[in-house]
């Protein structure tokens, strides 16, 4: 990104239209049935947690990270991460990522799971949760689950269903 002028910083809630408008954009209807939007529907993302790349005053990025249980395990589920389809191949997205995985490793966190192709996210670290592992509601490519563990030995004994935790849960659709 040296020919232009990145800034990365913590999504706030008025980010919100923006963002929804780059994940119509990026990811269409389509995104909704997806298994992580199954959980999303039920849990906020954590805005501590949650960044956006803009270009002066340009949105071209945002990476989200929300509350979730592995079995009885708590942990962050990454994602969406997207990136105005201009702006890919410049680096927006690991740097979205690397500022999201750093922050919440500070703030305590743990482990992070995403579902998304590991070649892609393993420069970061991710490695794929040994098949049948952890599942995931609705349909997933096992092979397409994948972990980061911010604490040494983390992901040790893990293992179960993914859902919300719900005890961050939205009042409205609890």
């Amino acid at each position: 990104m040296s020919d232009l002028s990145l800034t990365i910083r913590p999504e706030s809630a008025g980010d919100a239209q923006a963002i929804e408008r780059l994940h119509e954009r990026t990811f269409g209807p389509g995104r909704f049935v997806l298994s992580a939007y199954r959980i999303r529907e039920h849990v906020d993302h954590l805005l501590d947690v949650s960044f956006t790349a803009r270009i002066g005053t340009l949105l071209v990025g945002s990476v989200r990270q929300l509350p979730i249980l592995i079995g009885a395990t708590s942990a962050l589920l990454l994602g969406p991460l997207t990136v105005e389809p201009p702006f890919r191949s410049r680096g927006v997205g690991r740097l979205l990522m690397e500022r999201a995985l750093k922050v919440a490793r500070e703030n305590g966190h743990r482990l992070v799971l995403l579902v998304g192709d590991e070649p892609y996210y393993s420069r970061v670290g991710f490695k794929a949760v040994p098949k049948g592992r952890v599942t995931m509601p609705g349909p997933v490519d096992s092979a397409r689950i994948l972990v980061l563990e911010l604490v040494d030995g983390a992901f040790e004994g893990v293992s179960g269903k993914v859902a919300p935790d719900w005890s961050k849960a939205r009042g409205s659709q609890v």
